[in-house]
C-alpha cells in the first residue's frame, strides 16, 4: 500500500515538526484514520518532498515529525499550455486535471475572440491542481496564471522566453505535425489552444507575427480540452 500523500503551503526547508491544517488533519485522521507512528509524505509544490510520521493523531490539528526531505530538482524543459476558457467549466477543469498528472509547468488561460464563458474561480481551480499533483505523486505544482486577453498574451514573459512556440486551429493551411517539430534539446516549448470556435483569422495572424508556428495535432477535428491534452502528451513524450 503506498504512503499517503499531503499537501502543505509555506515550507521553510527546516521545521522539524509540521501541523496540518484541519483539512488535511481530518483527511488523514478521520478518513484514512491514521495514528501516531504511521508514515506519510508531504509536498509543498515547490519541489520538496517530506518524509514524515505522525506524532500527534489530532483530528484538528494532526502533528508530523520531519523525518527526511528531498528536493527534486525542476524538469530541465519548462512546457506551458495556453488554452481558452471554455463554455463547460467541467472541461476545461478535467484539462487542468490532466495536464497537471502529465507534469505541464504553466497553463495560461486565454480569452480569445470567441471565448464564449470567462468566469475563473481560482480558488476551485487551484485545488483541482493541487488534487492531482497529489494523485500522481509529484513535487511540482504547476503555475497557473490569471486569465489573458490574446493579445495581452506576447507580452508575458513565459512567451517571449519560450525557445519553440506552435499555434494548433483549424483553418485549412498547411500544418506539419506537433511531433515533428518538438526539440527535446531546447529549455522550453509553448502551445496555443483556441476556445470552440477556433481562434479567429487576426489572432492566428498576431501569433505568426509573434513567431509561432502553425501545428498539426491529427487528422481528426478535436474538442479544445481534448486537443489541449493532446499537445501536451506530445510535448512532453517526444
Amino acid at each position: 500500500m503506498s504512503v499517503p500523500f499531503f499537501y502543505i503551503q509555506d515550507y521553510d526547508g527546516h521545521q522539524l515538526e509540521i501541523v496540518l491544517d484541519e483539512e488535511n488533519s481530518k483527511h488523514a485522521v478521520q478518513v484514512l484514520r491514521m495514528k501516531k507512528g504511521e508514515k506519510l509524505n508531504v509536498t509543498d509544490g515547490n519541489g520538496n518532498l517530506i518524509e514524515a510520521i505522525i506524532i500527534d493523531d489530532h483530528k484538528k490539528h494532526c502533528k508530523i515529525k520531519v523525518v527526511h526531505t528531498t528536493h527534486h530538482a525542476l524538469s530541465a524543459r519548462q512546457i506551458t499550455i495556453a488554452i481558452s476558457l471554455l463554455k463547460n467549466s467541467s472541461r476545461f477543469e478535467w484539462f487542468l486535471e490532466k495536464s497537471t498528472e502529465l507534469g505541464i509547468q504553466q497553463i495560461i488561460p486565454l480569452v480569445c475572440g470567441r471565448t464564449e464563458k470567462q468566469k475563473f474561480r481560482s480558488d476551485r481551480l487551484e485545488n483541482i491542481l493541487v488534487s492531482a499533483m497529489l494523485q500522481s505523486q509529484q513535487c511540482w505544482l504547476p503555475l497557473l496564471h490569471q486569465p489573458v486577453k490574446f493579445e495581452k498574451l506576447f507580452e508575458m514573459d513565459a512567451v517571449r522566453s519560450a525557445s519553440q512556440k506552435f499555434i494548433a486551429h483549424c483553418i485549412e493551411q498547411k500544418k506539419r505535425n506537433l511531433a515533428d517539430l518538438v526539440n527535446d534539446s531546447l529549455p522550453s516549448q509553448i502551445i496555443l489552444i483556441g476556445p470552440e470556435g477556433d481562434f479567429t483569422k487576426e489572432e492566428i495572424d498576431l501569433a505568426l507575427q509573434h513567431h509561432f508556428d502553425t501545428v498539426s495535432l491529427g487528422e481528426t477535428r478535436l474538442r479544445a480540452e481534448t486537443a489541449g491534452m493532446v499537445a501536451a502528451t506530445i510535448l512532453k513524450l517526444v
